[in-house]
């Protein structure tokens, strides 16, 4: 039956064909445009790492004094300072925990055959990868005797690695990083993420960066960050070591918690370190304050999602509200005017029911053909936003959930516009059109 009133549908659509070209082109539009904001919020809104982001916490400390004021609604920095970031990382728990930092280089090869370049790195410990799920091509992570003994070593991106080495296994040769000769440890794969959660200083939709070297270059090779750095009080920096021990916030810190017993163990740790810290006079609070976040709690304390991309999903779904306005209009005269055809069937037998699934198919069918063309519409849309916001590039694309959501969403508007006319069509008279036949 289902294949029968395919094939009317299909007669219908021939038969009337610029009406038909009219409610496909628009429903096209409206899913075209709804789907263009749609996929972009979505990607935005996703869990970057749904297989363990409920077991990564990023911690933030307040020690500062009280009355002191931060501009977050709990008066929590978003990073940790220098000495906090140290004492947590050498703790004894939990048993994987990394800070880490943006900076960059000038890059080169010490020859000329490829020209200097300027790079973003990531300055980091050596459970990054691990806890990101970053895996390797060639090599791995650097040792932890490397880490400790500050031994110039690199680890660089498949990017990095096809630009500098053609894709071949780099391990243990050489590249400049400004004026120190790194060695390569390992090549990273491909790392496709959409946001860059783990630091969103520099924003959360900006590339990630391409090398990682030691934490323990930061103190060595005097690094400067190129993310935020801010303070709570005035302190006099005159050299690189009063800014190591300054009360400035410019690392981040993650941790990672398996279970919901390590997720308190960890918590009476930080309540004690700050109990310890205001006792030696570091800061004057009458109670520790806290804070343990994971992943997607962490993007919501952040805005990550701001509430302009929530009221553009909202406007453009209005603007496929108007479009299907203007699909019950063309449909309201286009099935009124088969009320005799529909008359004559009703007198052959056809019942109520027939006519209304036979009419509701017919929309469907409407419907899929303008989510098909909906998606090229859309495509175009985000191909738009990436070649406006460079930054997007990641973010302005149709994952497979949202190719399927196109055809979905417009079958079921189409569906919903079509009630009333297959309703009001399916109550046909017979009497009245077969007198007039």
């Amino acid at each position: 039956m289902i294949l029968h009133y395919l094939d009317l549908s299909w007669r219908s659509l021939k038969r009337t064909p610029l009406i038909s070209a009219l409610m496909i082109a628009a429903i096209a539009v409206g899913i075209g445009i709804t789907m263009t904001s749609l996929s972009v919020y979505h990607m935005m809104s996703m869990d970057p790492i749904p297989q363990k982001s409920d077991r990564l916490f990023q911690p933030q400390l307040n020690t500062m004094d009280d009355g002191q004021t931060w501009w977050t609604e709990d008066d929590l920095p978003y990073q940790i300072t220098y000495n906090d970031a140290m004492n947590l990382y050498n703790a004894p728990i939990p048993e994987r925990k990394v800070l880490s930092m943006r900076t960059g280089f000038s890059v080169h090869m010490n020859s000329s055959e490829v020209k200097p370049f300027l790079q973003g790195a990531r300055v980091t410990g050596r459970d990054f990868f691990a806890m990101f799920d970053l895996d390797f091509v060639y090599g791995g992570t650097w040792s932890e005797s490397q880490e400790r003994e500050v031994v110039p070593v690199v680890v660089i991106s498949t990017e990095l690695n096809e630009k500098l080495f053609g894709g071949q296994n780099s391990v243990g040769k050489q590249i400049y990083l400004d004026d120190t000769s790194y060695e390569i440890v390992g090549v990273t794969e491909p790392w496709d993420i959409h946001i860059k959660y783990y630091d969103l200083n520099n924003g959360a939709f900006s590339n990630r960066e391409e090398m990682f070297i030691p934490y323990s270059m930061i103190a060595a090779k005097e690094l400067n960050s190129w993310g935020n750095t801010n303070g709570w009080k005035y302190q006099e920096i005159n050299n690189y070591q009063d800014r190591l021990q300054s009360e400035q916030f410019w690392l981040q810190f993650w941790v990672e918690l398996n279970s919901p017993e390590e997720e308190q163990e960890y918590r009476e740790f930080l309540t004690a370190y700050l109990e310890e810290q205001g006792k030696r006079g570091r800061y004057s609070r009458e109670k520790v304050q806290f804070a343990l976040r994971d992943v997607n709690e962490w993007l919501d304390y952040n805005n990550v999602v701001s509430e302009d991309n929530r009221v553009l999903v909202g406007l453009s779904f209005m603007f496929l509200t108007v479009c299907l306005a203007n699909i019950l209009g063309l449909l309201l005269g286009k099935f009124l005017r088969r009320a005799p055809e529909v008359g004559v069937r009703r007198a052959l037998g056809a019942s109520k029911r027939q006519i209304f699934l036979q009419h509701l198919v017919e929309v469907s069918v409407l419907g899929l053909l303008g989510g098909l063309l909906g998606i090229g519409i859309a495509q175009l849309g985000l191909w738009g936003v990436r070649q406006t916001y460079s930054y997007y590039n990641a973010l302005a694309t149709m994952d497979l959930t949202m190719l399927l959501a196109a055809p979905s969403i417009a079958i079921g508007a189409c569906i919903i516009a079509g009630l009333y006319p297959a309703w009001l069509v399916c109550r046909t008279t017979p009497a009245i059109y077969l007198k007039t036949q």
